[in-house]
């Protein structure tokens, strides 16, 4: 199969070094606005498979002369592009995927477009990262396993392995992204109602192994699709990992309005925004650099099976790839994506339209080629057990 990747910046580089290690892949055109950076990882690759492109993924003509070369595309690109790549694929009739981003309602336009991906006869799924991504797959999959769904339930945290002050955080993502995560209300099913609650509420407290106690608070953007794909659940919530007290110290910064992105104070005849003063101090303080991340994963899926209540909980704890230097969270967002591209170039994914992953993405499969990539997502089943009387 011919892959083309959008973006070379890190998760696009990323993907290219799976594809390239991947024997079904034959061809892999690597594109961005600035060749000789796309350039300098094809150099840094080092695979036969490569080839450098330049492309503006602003002009649809360039757009798709890139894209009809290929049997799937891999949209790595910033969140706002998704929307013109993933209609100039079905224009072109190729399969495609992107990183997601509920942000402006974007996964929403891609999804809109499911009745022309399907008379295109083309496949795309949005949202393959990790959350959204990776926990939409496994929730998917525990669903399947069950007669009956009650609640799901997402833990997910990218951290430092060695914490430090004042946040005991360091940022794997933009710090935007992370502003909106804990800026906007998160949407949650609770006893079968769509309600919002605040970001950065109701702490709990959570444990990994290999790690001292943690804690999970509720961010947006988390529950993505699953509201939608399982209307009739009685609990969703989705909480980030973190270590204790960095909600306590975030909540001040918010209520203070240091994060909002509508918020303007007037400062010696100027008019500025908080948070872009902030955002510019903060950055140098929470840079991940040379350190060590980790990316730590729980979805757990309850309901009934056989008339017993039983859950499923998937759990993975993702480390540095210190050889190659890729981060904790670029190993698991961009094998998660590369992944799921191959299994539609291969033929392994074949329903026409756009899905959102837990719909389509095969679940045992997506773990066992994770697995070969060294992402271990660890299944367990828990039955409760039955009082006979």
């Amino acid at each position: 199969m011919k892959v083309g990747v959008l973006g070379s910046g890190l998760m696009g580089k990323e993907a290219a070094r799976d594809l390239a290690a991947s024997a079904g892949v034959t061809a892999i055109g690597l594109a961005d606005i600035d060749i000789a950076r796309a350039q300098q990882v094809c150099d840094q690759l080092n695979s036969s498979k490569l080839t450098a492109f330049q492309v503006n993924a602003s002009d649809e003509t360039e757009l798709a002369n890139f894209i009809r070369q290929y049997d799937v595309i891999i949209n790595a690109l910033f969140y706002s592009f998704n929307e013109i790549v993933a209609r100039t694929a079905i224009q072109v009739g190729v399969n495609s995927v992107d990183l997601g981003g509920h942000i402006g309602h974007m996964t929403d336009k891609v999804l809109a477009m499911h009745e022309d991906a399907q008379v295109a006869d083309v496949t795309l799924i949005p949202d393959l990262g990790v959350a959204p991504g990776m926990i939409n797959i496994l929730s998917g999959y525990g669903a399947s396993k069950l007669d009956k769904l009650h609640a799901i339930k997402l833990y997910v945290g990218g951290i430092p392995v060695q914490p430090e002050p004042p946040f005991e955080y360091n940022h794997v993502f933009s710090m935007e992204g992370l502003f909106d995560h804990y800026t906007d209300p998160s949407l949650i099913i609770r006893n079968g109602v769509k309600q919002e609650v605040p970001s950065l509420s109701e702490v709990e407290q959570i444990h990994f192994d290999k790690f001292g106690p943690l804690e999970a608070f509720h961010t947006s953007g988390g529950t993505s699709t699953l509201s939608i794909s399982y209307p009739h659940l009685e609990t969703l919530e989705y909480k980030t990992i973190r270590y204790p007290g960095h909600a306590e110290k975030f909540k001040l910064l918010v209520d203070l309005n240091l994060t909002r992105n509508d918020y303007e104070i007037e400062l010696n005849g100027q008019k500025i925004k908080p948070r872009e003063v902030f955002l510019k101090v903060l950055d140098p303080i929470v840079e991940l650099g040379e350190k060590d991340d980790a990316v730590l994963l729980r979805v757990v899926v309850s309901g009934e099976k056989d008339g017993i209540p039983t859950t499923y909980q998937y759990e993975m704890t993702t480390f540095k790839d210190r050889e190659h230097q890729v981060t904790a969270m670029a190993r698991a967002t961009a094998n998660t994506i590369s992944v799921v591209a191959q299994l539609i170039g291969s033929g392994v994914i074949t329903k026409s339209g756009v899905y959102p992953p837990e719909q389509i993405v095969p679940g045992e499969i997506y773990i066992q080629e994770m697995a070969k990539r060294g992402v271990i997502i660890k299944e367990s089943e828990v039955k409760e057990a039955t009082v006979k009387s």
